[in-house]
Formats: structure tokens, C-alpha cells, sequence
């Protein structure tokens, strides 16, 4: 048996972990604290077993038609995957050559870096020497000619920080290459960039959602994006046939549509995420100012990151330590309901 040897040295991607116990308070894999729309129960409930010795929809035309619709495009330009993570590995193999690099923020989503290896291709992080100080928007002209896939997270993980679409949009027209928008926590901000995807003359932006953080769909695993027709053809031609299982594709339809349930889950935790990282801030922390469904905060002067994660994770309350010299001191705690988030405080109260 042979491994390529770029595998052997490969580090993967560690995911949050996921505890079986149900009395964990468990904020730290930016799960959405609230249940899916209840028009997924009725999906689930009248579901037809027979269609299941079938092979699902290959294109899933109607979740397609339906993203299109939302977003004032054609289904022609818009790709549904097996969760964004699907979607990310497709554009490392359809976007970049075997001597080209993958960039995007650093710190950002670490699946990226680890995306760039199983490729076999450099990966180039963007941190502040890179970046434009005001905006934390790439400048061109310090990334590596060869780097033709930049993906870039807004708002970014594991920091909560959001970047003005007109940023990106200047960033994107002075790249070469393409860039990918994930926008896995956009419904949690203030703002977003579809209309970069959506617009007529775009060449090279690539807008992706998922459905496991606002829509509570996580388990699904379904995600999609948007672009132009050129690049969402190239995705088709290398995904897998059936992608997307036919319960999936139904399921995260019915959660899509019923947009007044959506609303009002993700007005919930961003609520609940303001009157957390105020308490934080009172406390003596250091919190980033975030528009995701997380905060990215440092504990006060005398208490140590890894420390309080695990003190914390000893009583129950799980959030996500990130080592590094860029995250080492800090914690993201994902939000979570109330109650959950007064457990959180009170367990920090008896490291007082």
C-alpha cells in the first residue's frame, strides 16, 4: 500500500469536538442553540421511504431554483454541495493549478490551510502585515503572484470581525485569481456580499452560504454558493454524482423558505451575543467585536486562555482553545441560548 507522501506529513483538520453527554453546555462548534424550522418535522414526517432506493436529484434543481430566486439570479448560477465544505474542496481543485497557492486571512477557518495541503499547494495567510490595518482587507500587491484562490471568511472565524463588501469588492477586482466569499455566519451581520456574486459583470467572486449555523441544519450537511456560470460549471464537472441526498435537499428547502422562523432564531442569538460580550467587557475581558453567532475574547489580566477552557470544559461547559501564537490567548465561545450563557458565567464565577 502506498500514501502519497504530501499525505503522510499532512496535518488534518481537527473539528470541534462533540461530547455525548446531554448535560454539556456545549458552545464550541458554532452550532445554532435553537431548533430548525418546524416545517422540517413535516418534511421528515411525510417523507416517501420509496424515494429513497432512488438516486436524488443531481443538480438539486428545485433547493437551486429557490437560492436563485431569493437572490435575483438564475439556478445557472448557483451550486449546491454536501455542507461549504464540499464547495471549499471543489474550488481547491477547480481554481488552482498544481505550482499556484491558496491564501486567506490568518488567522481564519483552519480547514483552508489544511484544504491547501491535501492539494499539495502552498497556503499564504493574509495577517495584519498583510493587510490593509483600517479595513483587514488583502493588499494585492503584498500576496504572492501565484496565488489564485483566495478565500476569504466575512464575517472571519474565529474573530467575529466583518469587512465592508465595498472592501471586498475593490480587493476582488485587483485580483487575478478568484475569490471566494464564505459567508457561513453572513445572516448573523449587518451586511453581506451577494450582490458581488449576483452582479452581471462579476468575473471572479464566488458568494458561499451554508445551512448549518442560521438554519440549525448542521447535521444535514448542505451548503451552496453563488457566481459566475463559468466557475459554478466547473464545480459541476468535478463534484460526486449524487452529492446531495434526497432527504437533505428537501429538508434544507423547507428550511429555507420559511423566512419568518429564520429571522426570528437569528435575531435571538444576536441579541443574546450582545448582552453576552457586554458582560464579557465588564468583566475585565478583551472582546473582538463580532457579527457572528461567536465571540472571540481574551480573559482578564491573571487568567490564562488554555486555563479557563479547561477549568471550564471540567464543569461541563465546552467552548473552542485555538493554541497558536496569532489565538493562543484567546477563547471563542459560541452563543448559545440564555440559560446556556449564564451557566457559562457562573462556572467563570468560581475561578474568581
Amino acid at each position: 500500500m502506498r500514501i502519497a507522501r504530501h499525505i503522510q506529513s499532512l496535518e488534518g483538520y481537527v473539528p470541534g469536538e462533540q461530547p455525548k453527554s446531554k448535560s454539556v453546555v456545549k458552545l464550541n462548534t458554532n452550532e445554532n442553540p435553537y431548533p430548525p424550522s418546524p416545517k422540517c418535522a413535516e418534511v421528515l414526517k411525510s417523507f416517501d421511504l420509496d424515494n429513497v432506493r432512488r438516486y436524488p436529484d443531481p443538480n438539486c434543481s428545485e433547493l437551486a431554483l429557490a437560492i436563485a430566486k431569493r437572490f435575483g439570479t438564475t439556478p445557472d448560477r448557483v451550486f449546491v454541495g454536501n455542507g461549504s465544505d464540499e464547495v471549499l474542496s471543489l474550488c481547491a481543485r477547480a481554481f488552482v493549478e498544481n505550482n499556484e497557492s491558496i491564501g486567506s486571512l490568518d488567522p481564519s477557518y483552519s480547514l483552508y490551510k489544511t484544504l491547501a495541503a491535501i492539494r499539495d499547494v502552498k497556503w499564504i495567510g493574509a495577517g495584519r502585515a498583510m493587510t490593509d490595518s483600517k479595513r483587514g482587507i488583502p493588499l494585492v500587491s503584498r500576496l504572492a503572484d501565484n496565488v489564485s484562490l483566495f478565500l476569504l471568511t466575512n464575517p472571519n472565524a474565529p474573530t467575529g470581525e466583518f469587512r465592508e463588501p465595498e472592501g471586498i469588492a475593490a480587493f476582488a477586482r485587483r485580483f487575478k485569481g478568484v475569490v471566494l466569499v464564505d459567508e457561513a455566519y453572513a445572516d448573523f451581520a449587518r451586511g453581506n456580499c451577494m450582490s458581488l456574486a449576483t452582479a452581471p459583470k462579476n468575473r471572479n467572486v464566488i458568494v458561499m452560504r451554508t445551512f448549518s449555523k442560521s438554519y440549525s441544519l448542521a447535521g444535514l450537511r448542505v451548503g451552496f454558493c453563488v457566481g459566475p456560470r463559468d466557475l459554478i460549471e466547473a464545480l459541476y464537472k468535478i463534484k460526486d454524482s449524487y452529492n446531495v441526498d434526497a432527504i437533505a435537499q428537501r429538508v434544507a428547502l423547507a428550511a429555507f423558505k420559511d423566512r419568518p422562523y429564520h429571522r426570528k432564531t437569528v435575531a435571538k442569538v444576536v441579541k443574546t451575543r450582545k448582552a453576552f460580550a457586554k458582560t464579557l467587557l465588564r468583566r475585565g475581558w478583551d472582546v473582538i467585536p463580532s457579527e457572528a453567532n461567536f465571540v472571540f475574547a481574551k480573559p482578564p489580566e491573571g487568567m490564562h486562555a488554555p486555563d479557563v477552557f479547561a477549568f471550564l470544559k471540567s464543569h461541563d461547559v465546552f467552548v473552542r482553545y485555538f493554541p497558536g501564537p496569532l489565538t493562543g490567548d484567546r477563547l471563542r465561545i459560541t452563543i448559545g441560548t440564555d440559560e446556556e450563557m449564564k451557566k457559562l458565567l457562573c462556572v467563570l464565577d468560581l475561578m474568581s
